[in-house]
C-alpha cells in the first residue's frame, strides 16, 4: 500500500498539470477566435458609420453625442467593469485572480459589455481602438475556460490571456510577450512565461490561419543615416514624449485628481460623455472626417509615403481624448498610433533631408510610448507590425528619450494609475 500511495499522487500530479495545460490551449484558441470576431464587428461598426455620414453628413452632430451617452449609461448602470480601456482591469485583476473584485472585472458578460461597448462608440464615430479592449475580453475567457475545467486561476492565467489578446489583435505575437513582461506582470515568473509564451503563440496561429500572414501596417524599407538619427530621434522622442504625457495626465487626472474640475466630471459622468460625443463629432466634421475612427487608413498611407492633411495629428489627438475622458468602452492602442503618425508627418518637414516615412514612424513610435510608457513593448509592437528591421536603433533610441520626457510630464504610469480604480 505504501508503494502504491507515491504512485497515486505522482498519477494525480501529471493529470493536474495536463489539465492547466489542456484548459490553457483552449483558452488561447477561443480567445484567438473572438479577436477575430471582434476585428470584424469592429470594422462593421465604422463602415456603418460612415454608411451613414454618407447620407446624412450632419447626423454626427446628433448621433455622436447620444450613443456616447447612451453607452456611457448602459455601462455604468450594469457593467461598470467594461468601461475604458481594458488594460488596466487586466492589471488590476493579476494582483488578486482568485477575488470577488477579479471575477466581477472578467466575467463573460463585461467581455460581451466591453465588445458591444466598443462597437457602439465606434458606430458613433469615436476615436477608439479594439485593441486594449481584446486584452480585456481575451484575459476574461482564458480565465472562464479554467473556471469550467477546475483549474485554479493564478496571475499567470490572467496575464497569459491578455498578452494572448494583444498578439492576436495585432499578429504581433513577440509584441504580446513582451507587454506581457513589461506591463501585465510585475514578477515574471519562469511558470508564467512558458503559459503566456504558449497561450501567445496558439492566439496567433488562429489569427495567422484565419487572416493570414499580414503585417498590420505593412512592411517598410525605409533607413535612416546617423546624422538623420542625431536629428530625428531626439525630435521625435521628445516632442512624442510631451505629447503622449499630457494625454496621459488629463486620463490620470480625471481618474483620481481632488481639484474641482476633476471631482465634477466624475460626479456627472453622463453629461460628460456628452460633452465628449459633441467635441468628437465637431472635431470630424471640421477635420473633413479623418478624425472618426481608429484612423487605420491614414496611418498606413503615411508609412507608404502618402500625404495626409497636417491636422490629422492634431484632430486626431483631440478626438482620442475626448473619447477616452468619456468614460466609454474603447482602447487608446491604435488611435495613438494614428496620432504618432500625425505627429511624425509634422515633423518631416523639419527634417527634409530624412524619408518621410522614417519620420512618421519615429513619431508614431515617440508619441506612442509617451502614451503608455512601455518603451520595450512599443518598440517590438511596431517593428513587428511594419516588419522593419533598418529602423531598429532609431526605434530605441525614440521610446527611450520619449519614456523618460513623459514620466517628467506624468509621472505615474497611464495603465498602473488607472488600474487603482478597479483594484
Amino acid at each position: 500500500m505504501s508503494r502504491l500511495f507515491p504512485a497515486w499522487q505522482q498519477l494525480t500530479h501529471s493529470s493536474r498539470i495536463w489539465r492547466v495545460r489542456f484548459a490553457a490551449l483552449t483558452g488561447a484558441v477561443l480567445l484567438g477566435l473572438a479577436a477575430i470576431a471582434f476585428a470584424h464587428f469592429g470594422d462593421l461598426a465604422q463602415q456603418a458609420f460612415q454608411a451613414v455620414i454618407r447620407r446624412w453628413p450632419l447626423a454626427p452632430f446628433v448621433l455622436t453625442p447620444v450613443l456616447f451617452m447612451g453607452t456611457v449609461w448602459l455601462t455604468r448602470l450594469l457593467w461598470p467593469e467594461a468601461r475604458g480601456s481594458g488594460i488596466p482591469q487586466v492589471m488590476a485583476a493579476a494582483h488578486a485572480p482568485e477575488s470577488e473584485t477579479a471575477t466581477k472585472l472578467l466575467s463573460p458578460g463585461v467581455a460581451l459589455a466591453k465588445c458591444f461597448g466598443t462597437g457602439l462608440i465606434l458606430l458613433a464615430g469615436g476615436s477608439a481602438g479594439r485593441e486594449g479592449p481584446t486584452v480585456q475580453i481575451s484575459a476574461a475567457i482564458m480565465m472562464a475556460i479554467h473556471r469550467v475545467l477546475r483549474v485554479p486561476v493564478s496571475a499567470g492565467v490572467v496575464i497569459a490571456g491578455g498578452a494572448a489578446g494583444v498578439a492576436a489583435a495585432f499578429n504581433t505575437p513577440l509584441a504580446g510577450v513582451a507587454f506581457a513582461i513589461e506591463e501585465l506582470a510585475s514578477a515574471f515568473e519562469q511558470k508564467v512565461a512558458v503559459l503566456v509564451m504558449m497561450a501567445v503563440m496558439v492566439g496567433g496561429l488562429i489569427s495567422l490561419g484565419l487572416s493570414g500572414d499580414y503585417v498590420y501596417f505593412g512592411a517598410m524599407n525605409d533607413r535612416m543615416s546617423l546624422v538623420q538619427m542625431a536629428i530625428g530621434v531626439p525630435l521625435a522622442g521628445i516632442t512624442g514624449g510631451l505629447a503622449g504625457g499630457a494625454f496621459s495626465r488629463a486620463l490620470v487626472a480625471l481618474s483620481a485628481s481632488k481639484v474641482k474640475p476633476a471631482r465634477w466630471m466624475r460626479g456627472h459622468p453622463l453629461i460628460v460623455a456628452g460633452i465628449c460625443g459633441a467635441v468628437v463629432a465637431i472635431t470630424g466634421y471640421a477635420s473633413g472626417g479623418i478624425s472618426w475612427g481608429t484612423g487605420y487608413d491614414i496611418t498606413h498611407g503615411l508609412l507608404s509615403g502618402q500625404a495626409a492633411p497636417l491636422t490629422f495629428g492634431p484632430a486626431k489627438f483631440i478626438s482620442t481624448l475626448a473619447t477616452a475622458l468619456s468614460g466609454a468602452p474603447g482602447g487608446i492602442f491604435a488611435p495613438s498610433l494614428s496620432v504618432g503618425a500625425g505627429l511624425g508627418q509634422a515633423l518631416s518637414l523639419l527634417t527634409p533631408g530624412t524619408p518621410a516615412p522614417a519620420m512618421v514612424l519615429l513619431g508614431l513610435i515617440g508619441y506612442f510610448t509617451g502614451v503608455v510608457r512601455a518603451p520595450l513593448t512599443a518598440v517590438i509592437i511596431v517593428a513587428e507590425m511594419t516588419a522593419t528591421r533598418t529602423m531598429i536603433l532609431p526605434l530605441f533610441g525614440t521610446a527611450i528619450i520619449a519614456d523618460w520626457v513623459s514620466a517628467q510630464v506624468c509621472p505615474p504610469k497611464l495603465y498602473h494609475a488607472l488600474s487603482r480604480a478597479f483594484g
